[in-house]
Order: structure tokens, then C-alpha cells, then sequence
């Protein structure tokens, strides 16, 4: 079924979940999963399409941004939708989020913004957020007939908005602030220490690579969260990756340009180790600086899911991602 198909398909049902975020009735939702009230209700958000008023508290909360289930988690509340990412269910596999998951098995109501707008309206929700997503506007209107939808910050890029916004994005539609400021200044300190206990690292130039199949190469540029992480942590981004990606979030190449990888690091993110193994066989591969220096580290997205820590790039899986890299970062004494 086509997306317009699905929007017209989900007008009924969608008419049926309005009193989730109607007036009369939003005073039985002014308590939070944590028991309490914040009081600071109604809000009002800015976002990508206009500004959506939060009138109470909201409980029941589906997110369909790629990682918006986790600020909401850190923040005390428990989504009763998500989107599947990396196809592990997102209260499943990751060790940053079971405890507070705990038994709790949230509707899965689409993957990478594709969403079954029946399930969202079956569950009734009082909050919609989509914040590491790229909801187009159609999405956002019919949604919006099922409860307030919090939609990308804005003055960023679909995808493009730092953790430390999305957080605090979040955080406003659940009357819940000084508890993200909290979380975000915790996170920081984690890489002011990590930073300051290697000040070697400091000016040395990183490139952060990915190669889903032979012969074709990316590395990601200066404003995707993977390479955002390692300049937190005192490295110097590559000015030209950046221009070669232009608008795009990597550029990409073939072995003919390997040298846009001979960096003081070079830090690759795998599928699985094959992938690793076939990297490290290319001849041209073999012959960079980074490469005999030994100097290139190589981390998988699963097992451990070092790569998926830096991709959802959440309150949560950082300080995970931190206390994975820096000790490998460590072993690297050239």
C-alpha cells in the first residue's frame, strides 16, 4: 500500500483517537510514568512544521524517530510505540537501555519512516514524537489528527540535529527540562574527562569509515554523529571529507581516493568481521600511513554494538560508546 493509501486508510481510525488530546479529557493523563506531575503544562514546541501545544502531561507516548524511544526512556518514560531500526526490536539487544526497558514490549508500529499509522492510532497515544526521523509533512498532518506531534527541531537537516538538542527537544513536549540539562551535562563531563585524560589526542586528525561492499567506500562527514563523536573526544575532523559529502551526511569513493583515509586515526565501523577482513586485504589499503603506522581501528555495529552506540547517538548510548572506543583508542600509541 502506498504511503497516500495508508494516510487515507488511518483518517477513521485517526478520528477515533482525537479525544487522546482533547481538552476535556487531558486532565486524566497529568500524571507521568514516574508518579509525579511536573506542572509545567500546557507547552508549546516549535518544530520543522509550526508549533504543537502539549496540554497535560502526556503517558502514553509512540515516537517514530529512529532513536526517539531512548531521550524519552532517560527522561522516565516508557514509549508504548517505536520504530525498528537495526531489526534487534528496540527494547531487545541493547545493553544501554534493558534495565529501563525492563519487561515492557512497546508496539512496533514501523521502521525508517515508514509507519503503520493503524497501529499508531490503535494505541491511543497523547504524544507523537519524531525527532530523529524524516516525516514529511503529509505524515505530520494526518498524524497530527491522532494526538500532538512533535516533529524535527528546527534550523537542522532531517537527521542533523545533535543529541544534546534532540534531548532537549524531547524534554520540553514532556514538561521534563532540567531533567534532560541534567542528563546532557552528565554526558559531557563524560567526554570532558575522557578528553582531558588524553590530551595526545588533541589536534590529531580522524576519518570514521564504513564499506557495506567491496569496492565502494564512505567515510562520514563532519556533521554525522559518528565523526561529531570522536571530535568530542579531542580529535580534529578532516575539513575535506566534509566538502566532498557536500549536503550528504558521507562522501563516498573508491580505492583510487584511499588517501582521504590516511589520518592520524582512522576508526572504520563494520557489519561483521568479513567485512573487516576484506578491507584489510586491498593492496592499496595496505600501503597507507595510517595502516603500517598501525593506526586504524576497527569496530562492528553489532557484537559488540560499539557502531550502533555511536549511530543512535542518544543520551544513553554514548556514555556506552565512550567506555567501548576510549579503551581501544588507548592501545593506539603511535
Amino acid at each position: 500500500m502506498s504511503t497516500r493509501s495508508k494516510l487515507t486508510a488511518v483518517a477513521a481510525a485517526a478520528a477515533l483517537a482525537l479525544t487522546a488530546c482533547g481538552g476535556g479529557d487531558a486532565g486524566s493523563g497529568s500524571a507521568s510514568t514516574t508518579g509525579t506531575s511536573s506542572g509545567a503544562f500546557p507547552v508549546s514546541v516549535e518544530h520543522k512544521y509550526g508549533t504543537t501545544e502539549i496540554k497535560a502531561e502526556p503517558t502514553k507516548v509512540v515516537t517514530l524517530g529512529l532513536s526517539d524511544q531512548e531521550p524519552v526512556l532517560a527522561l522516565g518514560v516508557k514509549p508504548v510505540g517505536v520504530v525498528d531500526w537495526f531489526k534487534e526490536r528496540p527494547y531487545g539487544n541493547w545493553p544501554w537501555t534493558k534495565q529501563l526497558w525492563g519487561d515492557t514490549q512497546p508496539e512496533i508500529v514501523g521502521e525508517r519512516d515508514e509507519y503503520n499509522l493503524e497501529k499508531v492510532a490503535a494505541l491511543k497515544p497523547d504524544l507523537i514524537v519524531a525527532v530523529y526521523s524524516g516525516m514529511n509533512q503529509e505524515q505530520y498532518d494526518t498524524l497530527s489528527k491522532i494526538a500532538p506531534v512533535v516533529a524535527q527541531p528546527k534550523g537542522f537537516v532531517d537527521y542533523g540535529a545533535p543529541w544534546q538538542e534532540q534531548t532537549k527537544h524531547i524534554a520540553k513536549a514532556l514538561g521534563k527540562s532540567a531533567k534532560a540539562q541534567e542528563l546532557i551535562d552528565g554526558v559531557a563531563k563524560r567526554f570532558a574527562d575522557a578528553k582531558a585524560a588524553h590530551p595526545e589526542w588533541s589536534g590529531k586528525t580522524v576519518v570514521v569509515a564504513d564499506s557495506f561492499k567491496p569496492g565502494e567506500y564512505s567515510a562520514f562527514a563532519p556533521t554525522d554523529p559518528k565523526a561529531i563523536f570522536m571530535r568530542e573526544l579531542g580529535f580534529t575532523l578532516v575539513d575535506e571529507i566534509g566538502a566532498l559529502a557536500g549536503e550528504r551526511n558521507v562522501a563516498q569513493f573508491s580505492e583510487e581516493r584511499f588517501d582521504l583515509l590516511d589520518a592520524d586515526r582512522l576508526v572504520w565501523l563494520t557489519s561483521d568481521v568479513a567485512a573487516q577482513e576484506r578491507v584489510k586485504a586491498v593492496p592499496a589499503y595496505q600501503r597507507l600511513d595510517v595502516v603500517t603506522g598501525k593506526r586504524d581501528l576497527f569496530l562492528t555495529y553489532m557484537d559488540p554494538p560499539i557502531g550502533a552506540a555511536m549511530s543512535f547517538n542518544t543520551v544513553l548510548s554514548v556514555p556506552y560508546g565512550i567506555d567501548q572506543v576510549v579503551p581501544l583508542l588507548e592501545q593506539i600509541k603511535s
